[in-house]
């Protein structure tokens, strides 16, 4: 019997050390020993690294700083020019924005206000090399950079060694929801055109019984904050009125938002088909 339980203790320890080891050997190659750290501000990184929040942040505004970003509807082959960075180490198994645990040998990024999933061609303008990563992050919050690629992704276009780069960005599609891998070409040509709402969200103002004073009122506020005023002729039990919508809203937070500011006192949330 005490031989039974002598060969069962060792067993168990002989497991345990099996299973360490694998442990070890699966990660170790994420240890470095003098690690780099290029990105803008590890703060903002932080403080959108709140799984409960952001796990289903796509178009969800955010705050970082005292500055509101709103996430932005983008078709494919949108361009933007700006210089790009880079994360790695310091971030490494924490989680994106959107709920994920950041790899640094994926091939992801963050960027400010493009939707998740978006997949993106980045461009480094200084050698023409180029790669293609997926949106799974927000971020980097410094004015003069557009993208935060992961260090698999910077590695592709030659700039970890100079730690930022010119680049240009193209959207390419759009991922499904839980899709983390890049689509491939024949994938991305059945995605979605554009990430562009069934129907959008606008703010009804003002609703009058007659034509004159929503034209007024449209004139007056039409370009406010960069919205735009449109008058919708309309049937009711009441007889035919004229409401004024602010519309071009990206998402119903967004509205939700701008409403929250009381700009217009007693504006709704209204639905567009």
């Amino acid at each position: 019997m005490n031989k039974f339980f002598l060969f069962l203790s060792v067993s168990s320890l002989f497991l345990m050390s099996g299973c360490s080891t694998r442990s070890y050997s699966s990660y170790r190659h994420y240890k470095y020993s003098e690690p780099t750290y290029y990105s803008d501000d590890k703060s903002a990184y932080q403080s959108t690294y709140n799984r409960k929040k952001y796990s289903n942040a796509t178009m969800r505004p955010y705050v970082v700083h005292g500055k509101r970003y709103y996430p932005t509807v983008v078709s494919v082959g949108d361009r933007f020019r700006g210089n790009a960075s880079w994360y790695g180490p310091n971030f490494h198994g924490k989680f994106t924005s959107n709920g994920e645990r950041y790899n640094m040998w994926d091939m992801t990024a963050a960027h400010k206000t493009l939707p998740m999933n978006t997949i993106v061609k980045v461009t480094n303008r200084r050698n023409g090399k180029s790669t293609v990563v997926r949106i799974n992050d927000r971020g980097p919050f410094v004015s003069t950079r557009i993208i935060d690629l992961s260090k698999a992704a910077a590695s592709k276009i030659n700039m970890i060694g100079t730690g930022t780069a010119p680049v240009t960005l193209e959207v390419l599609g759009f991922a499904g929801k839980g899709k983390k891998k890049i689509p491939s070409a024949r994938q991305l040509k059945k995605s979605p055109k554009s990430m562009a709402l069934h129907g959008g969200f606008a703010l009804q103002i003002a609703s009058f019984s007659k034509i004159d004073g929503a034209i007024k009122t449209q004139e007056k506020y039409n370009n406010t904050d960069g919205y735009t005023t449109v008058i919708k002729d309309m049937q009711g039990e009441n007889g035919r009125m004229f409401k004024v919508w602010l519309k071009g809203f990206k998402s119903e937070q967004e509205a939700r938002d701008y409403k929250a500011n009381g700009i217009f006192k007693g504006a709704f949330i209204v639905r567009e088909d």
